[in-house]
């Protein structure tokens, strides 16, 4: 399939074109970020914000944490610096300014006290939060072309309504969850997205259900992913310099999941996918779990022939699994083939258990010597003696000489160039015509028992993520407006009352499609799908 650019309703889209069949396939737009790019026409429709009235109970109800609502929540950040720099209160502001510098200096013992001080007297309610947390539908979102499946379902590309931002949505199908029994494994994973805020692994936006499927929309990657790199790409396999910048950005993902105490389990080429600028996240998260602290788990899941020793002999463990699995991808990325299987050979799982049990790896011409060390180190068969498990975790990793040259301050901001960079008119995977359909699921019936799974997993918008979204798409510069012609913003007056909600006549109530917010209908002639 060739892929080219075109110019199409003002905006850039992808035209999919199957030469063999001489036809279009799909479209969907080119990228999502700032100005007009893929916004809806009525996109300040879709996120007007409410009366400040309305606040209130957000007001009363949010958790007044310094950290949270002023550092990491980006929204919160942007809010914070302009409160401080506003002429009109700049007496007030100067003291919150003196008032956080305190803050700064406060000893550990005092410092939780002094922050709820400082937000209980400066903390000022905004609308940001309450457009956060309006309801999230099928409406909030365009629908565009199917981009591979999972266990439970398709996951297709699709793009939010009022700033084109392009995301993928993971649509799990309910009845096929049920047919499996895969409720526990499906929350699982959407609470371990929703927890983890990581440059390297993908990120849950948000989280929405239909009539048939639960959908969880996740950062987009359009450049593939490693298996389709390392064997697809021309002669298999990577040169070092471009295997190790993967492996670095790869221990970065695990060392944040590890901080929250998640062990991955299921590291291979994959599950490891390439964003437009060449930097990879880690994606995938359904047999992640969360490892209490001071206790060890047990569980003999993962993929054959990236599961460690211990795994495969039910074992209990921690985050040695993990690092195990990163030695057999730092292996294949340099050799072209897995460590204990060979590509498109067929072996029997016992076989391949009993290599990694018992037999040392191989290793060709193609390994330097600091290549051969690390992934010895980390194909330690005890996994007391592997590199990463003997209580230093990433950082023994980042240690090792083959990561001599490696900026991991500068790595882990996105400031480093990645050694390869996706061609925005190729596709990386397979044609969408040989993407596996999906049998219809027969003899499962939903019931309202059910209701209360679907509701853990419908939560609406992650915070961090949608903040950076409405950054990202320049929707909050254009609406974070505190005063028009000199007046306070009518949105932002207490005198005033919050609009009434706008009628619409009767062929719009029963055909105009809603918005995320519910308040008007999306009917801008811009189409979805061809």
């Amino acid at each position: 399939m060739t892929s080219f650019r075109v110019t199409f309703l003002c905006d850039s889209f992808y035209f999919e074109f199957n030469e063999a069949q001489g036809k279009i396939i799909d479209l969907f737009p080119a990228g999502g970020g700032g100005n007009r790019k893929g916004k809806s026409k009525k996109w300040k429709q879709m996120l007007q914000f409410p009366h400040i009235s309305l606040c209130e109970e957000l007001r009363q109800t949010t958790e007044k944490d310094y950290g949270s609502l002023c550092e990491r929540q980006p929204i919160g950040r942007l809010l914070f610096r302009q409160f401080c720099e506003t002429q009109p209160e700049l007496r007030r502001c100067v003291k919150f300014l003196d008032a956080v510098a305190e803050y700064e200096v406060t000893p550990d013992e005092r410092r939780k006290d002094c922050g709820h001080e400082l937000i209980n007297k400066y903390f000022n309610p905004k609308v940001w939060k309450w457009l956060e947390r309006q309801p999230v539908t099928k409406n909030t979102f365009r629908q565009y072309r199917v981009l591979g499946k999972g266990g439970f379902g398709e996951v297709c590309a699709c793009q939010v309504r009022a700033t084109g931002k392009m995301y993928a949505c993971k649509k799990l199908e309910k009845k096929r969850i049920k047919k499996r029994k895969g409720e526990s494994m499906a929350l699982n994973e959407k609470q371990i997205l929703e927890k983890v805020n990581s440059r390297f692994v993908v990120s849950l936006a948000y989280a929405y259900e239909t009539k048939d499927a639960l959908c969880l929309v996740l950062t987009l990657m359009n450049g593939g992913d490693l298996k389709f790199h390392i064997y697809h790409m021309g002669e298999a396999g990577f040169d070092e310099t471009k295997a190790i910048f993967y492996a670095a950005e790869i221990c970065c993902g695990l060392e944040d999941l590890h901080r929250e105490r998640i062990v991955y389990r299921d590291l291979k080429p994959e599950n490891i996918l390439l964003d437009d600028h060449g930097h990879i996240r880690i994606s995938d998260l359904g047999l992640a779990v969360h490892v209490p602290e001071g206790q060890t788990i047990k569980g003999r899941v993962g993929t054959v022939g990236y599961m460690a020793p211990e795994v495969v002999k039910n074992e209990r463990y921690t985050f040695s699994p993990d690092w195990w699995a990163l030695g057999c991808l730092v292996y294949e990325m340099i050799e072209g083939q897995s460590p204990f299987q060979q590509r498109k050979k067929k072996i029997k799982r016992e076989e391949v258990e009993r290599l990694v049990r018992e037999v040392e790896e191989e290793y060709s011409s193609k390994f330097s010597e600091d290549a051969k060390s690390i992934c010895k180190m980390l194909l330690a068969k005890d996994p007391t003696a592997r590199l990463g498990c003997q209580g230093g975790g990433a950082s023994e990793v980042k240690g090792h000489p083959i990561f001599r040259s490696m900026n991991f301050k500068r790595l882990q901001a996105g400031m480093l160039q990645p050694p390869f960079v996706p061609d925005p008119q190729a596709i990386y995977c397979k044609d969408v015509l040989d993407i596996e359909q999906f049998s219809t699921v027969k003899g499962v019936e939903l019931d309202p028992k059910d209701e209360s799974f679907y509701s853990k997993v419908s939560t609406g918008s992650v915070p961090i993520p949608w903040q950076n979204e409405m950054i990202e798409t320049e929707c909050f510069t254009e609406l974070n407006v505190f005063y028009e012609d000199g007046l306070v913003s009518r949105d932002l007056d207490w005198r005033g009352q919050p609009s009434p909600t706008p009628k619409h006549g009767l062929l719009q109530r029963l055909f105009g499609r809603q918005d995320c917010c519910g308040n008007c209908s999306d009917s801008d002639d811009e189409p979805t799908r061809l």
